[in-house]
């Protein structure tokens, strides 16, 4: 029996069967984090998703173009804002240290 809800695995490498030309893309990695957060945040700071960041620190959004902020959320109450870019058929990719 299967547990959880099948989201797929976070790793660097896109998800065999995505589309770049129909997709916008933001993706990083975390270093010294240990457990840490992923949130997305539109160009006004209103939440729009969150993910956990996999163990070896890797997170991803799909995302509409335009312009966004990466919060990581480490231990320690560490919190981190980077601002980026969605573009259409890219992927954005951040290194994020904490």
């Amino acid at each position: 029996m299967t547990q959880g809800c099948a989201a797929p695995e976070q790793t660097i490498a896109l998800p065999a069967g995505i589309d770049l030309s129909t997709q916008a893309v933001i993706q990083g990695v975390v270093s010294g984090a240990g457990t840490a957060y992923a949130r997305l945040l539109d160009h006004s700071g209103e939440f729009t998703g969150e993910v956990v960041v996999s163990d070896e620190g890797i997170f991803r959004f799909f995302a509409a173009p335009g312009d966004w902020t990466v919060r990581i959320i480490a231990g320690g109450g560490v919190t981190k804002d980077v601002k980026t870019q969605a573009r259409l058929g890219e992927v954005t990719q951040l290194a994020v240290a904490v």
